[in-house]
């Protein structure tokens, strides 16, 4: 069954028009992303790889995806949190700390501060193959080495963010 995503206007602006995920995006319209960084209290990031059937197959990314119609983008969050890896949050744990517009989609990115126990992860097949705990020193060198599926220009923005949470 595809994917069903709002179009929005250059402003954000929802058109009242939808799109299916895959096809070719209108010029001068944009669809919505939720990304989202868990850290757990002891100070560990949370990265999962994408199914190598994916585009950016293999690679380490946060936890995220496309906001369905109907959605806002923390629900789309609570959701794919939820949906790929069996991560129960409440929109209330979810902080959001930084919103962009790049290429056609705008990217709402959140952090959730939460313990994991990744034997009781349940990963969504289609998505993600595995998953694992890092330290912040250990995501820069996976971003270092090209691994992380993220805009190193968007990273920069909310890093100290990140880095600051991993200290406590």
């Amino acid at each position: 069954m595809p994917e069903i995503l709002d179009l929005y206007d250059k402003n954000r602006k929802l058109t009242g028009r939808t799109h299916v995920r895959g096809v070719p995006i209108e010029e001068g319209t944009f669809y919505l992303v939720a990304d989202i960084w868990t850290v757990t209290y002891d100070g560990h990031i949370l990265i999962d790889k994408r199914h190598p059937d994916k585009p950016f197959g293999g690679m380490w990314e946060c936890t995220g995806g496309a906001v369905t119609a109907g959605e806002d983008s923390i629900t789309g969050a609570v959701r794919e949190l939820w949906e790929e890896l069996g991560i129960e949050a409440s929109k209330d744990e979810l902080r959001l700390i930084d919103s962009c517009r790049c290429s056609k989609k705008f990217v709402d990115t959140y952090l959730l501060r939460k313990n994991i126990d990744l034997q009781a992860l349940r990963l969504q097949k289609e998505e993600v193959t595995e998953e694992k705990l890092v330290t912040f020193e250990e995501l820069e060198k996976i971003i270092e080495n090209k691994q992380l599926d993220i805009s190193s220009g968007r990273f920069n923005e909310y890093k100290d963010i990140l880095l600051e949470c991993t200290k406590g």
